[in-house]
């Protein structure tokens, strides 16, 4: 008897009468068990669906029957075996609580990925990363040498098999070139001060403005900076009594929170991106 493997499919179509029941239908007929569906439709007409479910058939089978449904409602669709982890490069330079978080997280479980190599553009983190077995790439960069370096990032990319690269406080701005070739795949994550804020110390300044909220924001990375479609935001609050330091310590825990969750809904496919933002379907 063939074990009984789960899948995510994920898609987006025109909306139109009749995707539901075609896309139940087709795992009806493959003897599929839907596990969580959902569904949204925005007001441009465009549709959008996540379903989980558990099946028998391998997952070619399955590719080549949502292949030839797909012409028939114009569907973008991918196919995902649960079982398979994500491949995640993790790039950063000197501030290490974004890349700490996720090596735990990852360790204890809680995301299901497997952190396959980091990148940085200093060395300073290597004692932390290699405490996890992990890789790690110290690629030195210049404004003279960055094509080289981003094609040094590249190689490891398709060398590990990477399916996601995160941006754990990566303090360069990737090129245009680098952004286009890793589309949907690169995510980020910043403090939300911008562009109040800007330059160094963004944590000083709010607290000399007298901030009453802080925040974090992570997104996908395109050519514009920092105004890629927003993955997942989170907030504290903060008031007189905190300290500069105090509200760069509460600033570093929004950040992972942040980071953490868009991290993990993107493994999930719980993300379909549509234009300038995102859907998100969480759990």
């Amino acid at each position: 008897m063939s074990s009984r493997a789960e899948f995510v499919l994920t898609l987006s179509c025109p909306d139109r009468p009749g995707v539901v029941a075609a896309v139940s239908g087709l795992l009806a007929g493959q003897g599929c068990n839907i596990i969580e569906s959902q569904q949204f439709g925005d007001a441009d007409g465009r549709f959008f669906m996540r379903v989980q479910f558990s099946s028998t058939v391998p997952d070619g089978e399955l590719l080549t029957a949502f292949a030839a449904l797909a012409p028939e409602f114009g569907m973008d669709f991918k196919l995902r075996d649960v079982a398979v982890k994500p491949r995640v490069l993790v790039m950063v330079s000197k501030f290490g609580h974004c890349l700490n978080d996720l090596l735990y997280r990852t360790r204890s479980g809680l995301l299901d990925i497997e952190i396959v190599s980091v990148v940085s553009n200093h060395p300073d983190l290597r004692p932390l990363t290699q405490s996890y077995g992990i890789d790690y790439h110290h690629l030195p960069v210049t404004l003279e040498t960055k094509p080289r370096q981003e094609a040094e990032i590249l190689a490891l990319v398709d060398h590990y098999r990477v399916d996601l690269v995160v941006l754990a406080r990566y303090m360069q701005v990737l090129s245009e070139d680098l952004c286009v070739k890793l589309a949907g795949n690169v995510i980020n994550i910043h403090h939300s001060f911008l562009p109040s804020f800007k330059g160094a110390k963004p944590y000083h300044q709010a607290h000399s403005r007298g901030v009453k909220l802080i925040g974090a924001t992570a997104h996908y990375v395109t050519a514009d900076l920092d105004e890629g479609p927003i993955i997942e935001q989170e907030v504290a609050r903060v008031n007189h009594t905190h300290s500069a330091d105090d509200l760069a310590a509460i600033g570093r825990d929004v950040e992972c929170q942040a980071l953490a969750r868009a991290v993990r809904w993107h493994t999930e496919q719980r993300v379909l991106l549509d234009g300038h933002k995102t859907i998100v379907f969480p759990r």
